[in-house]
């Protein structure tokens, strides 16, 4: 009933870009803290970036600040990640998710995080 269905991933050389979008099904992001996280081969769930559920804060990991934009389009209930300047070592399989408790903004930890997208495989090789 509640899902987050993702779309977007995909090959791009180093210095490329891509959007990964995060659509809720059966219920409205507009209450959620999103989080993208994204894990890498051998690696736990790491966060990158979230987006609040008030006034359009954004938070980012120093490994991707100036790269990455997130941002949520209430009229579309999406979350987009936008990816410039891509490097290899984001390659990873990203997944959005939803905190219902606002104190999740900002947070890198996974476990706050209670629904989940199914992942979008992001490969950065030239």
């Amino acid at each position: 009933q509640m899902q987050l269905v993702e779309s977007g991933g995909g090959l791009v050389q180093p210095g490329g870009s891509l959007t990964l979008s995060c659509t809720g099904s059966g219920f409205s992001l507009d209450a959620w803290v999103i989080g993208w996280f994204r894990q890498a081969p051998g690696k736990g769930r790491e966060g990158v970036s979230t987006i609040d559920d008030g006034d359009g804060k954004t938070s980012y990991a120093d490994s991707v600040k100036g790269r990455f934009t997130i941002s949520r389009d209430k009229s579309k209930n999406t979350v987009y990640l936008q990816m410039n300047n891509l490097k290899p070592e984001d390659t990873a399989i990203y997944y959005c998710g939803a905190s219902y408790y606002p104190g999740s903004y900002g947070s890198s930890n996974a476990r706050e995080f209670s629904h989940w997208g199914q992942g979008a495989q992001v490969t950065v090789s030239s």
